[in-house]
C-alpha cells in the first residue's frame, strides 16, 4: 500500500470510537522525505479541535527545544509526526489528559515506519513512547532514561513532554537545560 492510501486509512480510523468522548480525529503527519520523527504521546483537546499536531503551548516549548520555527516543524517533508496515540483520549478523573489508546501503535505504528526510509533520528516525547520503542532497556524512571540519553543514540533521543509540568521538573534537573536541549539542536539542525 502507498503512504497516501495508507494515511486515508489512518485517518478514517474509528476502531476505539466508542472510548473517545470527543469522537476520532487522528492526527499524524509524515512524508517519506522526513529525516526527523517525534513519537510522542496523543493529541491533546486543542489539538483535536485544530487537527494540527503540537498546536498548543506544549507544541512552542518542543519547537524552542529543537531550535525550529512552525514553517520547518510542520513540514512533512521533513519531520514527521507520529504519536503513540493518534485521537485525543480526553481527560483522567483526577485531572490531567488520559493515557494513549493502546490500539493506534501496534495497528499502525509499523506499517507507518516502512514509509519512512530516511528518517535519521526518532524523537520519543514521554514515558509511552520511551516504553514502546525502548523496552527493556529503558531505565527506571523518564528522568534516567532522558539523563542516559547517549546510550540510545544515534536513532533515539528521548524527551520529557514539554508540557506545563515540564518546567518546574526542568528546575529540578538543570542538567536538561545545560546538556539536552544544546545537543538535541546540534543534531536536529543537519536533518533540516
Amino acid at each position: 500500500m502507498t503512504l497516501k492510501g495508507l494515511l486515508r486509512e489512518v485517518r478514517a480510523c474509528a476502531i476505539c470510537e466508542a472510548e473517545l468522548p470527543f469522537g476520532p480525529r487522528p492526527v499524524v503527519r509524515l512524508a517519506s522525505s522526513a529525516r526527523l520523527l517525534i513519537i510522542s504521546q496523543a493529541p491533546g483537546k486543542k489539538v483535536h479541535e485544530t487537527g494540527i499536531a503540537w498546536n498548543d503551548a506544549s507544541g512552542d516549548r518542543l519547537r524552542d527545544w529543537l531550535g525550529v520555527d512552525r514553517s520547518i516543524f510542520y513540514d512533512e517533508a521533513r519531520v514527521a509526526i507520529l504519536p503513540m496515540g493518534f485521537c485525543y483520549p480526553g481527560v483522567e478523573e483526577a485531572g490531567g489528559d488520559k493515557p494513549p489508546r493502546p490500539e493506534c501503535a501496534p495497528r499502525w505504528h509499523a506499517r507507518l515506519l516502512r514509509h519512512l526510509p530516511d528518517v535519521r533520528l526518532t524523537l520519543l516525547v514521554g514515558q509511552y513512547a520511551q516504553r514502546h520503542y525502548l523496552r527493556s532497556t529503558r531505565k527506571g524512571s523518564m528522568t534516567e532514561t532522558v539523563r542516559a540519553f547517549p546510550e540510545y543514540g544515534p536513532q533515539f533521543l528521548p524527551l520529557p513532554h514539554p508540557s506545563w509540568r515540564s518546567v518546574a521538573w526542568m528546575r529540578k534537573h538543570p542538567w536538561f537545560e545545560q546538556t539536552i536541549i544544546p545537543h538535541l539542536r546540534s543534531v536536529v539542525r543537519p536533518l533540516m
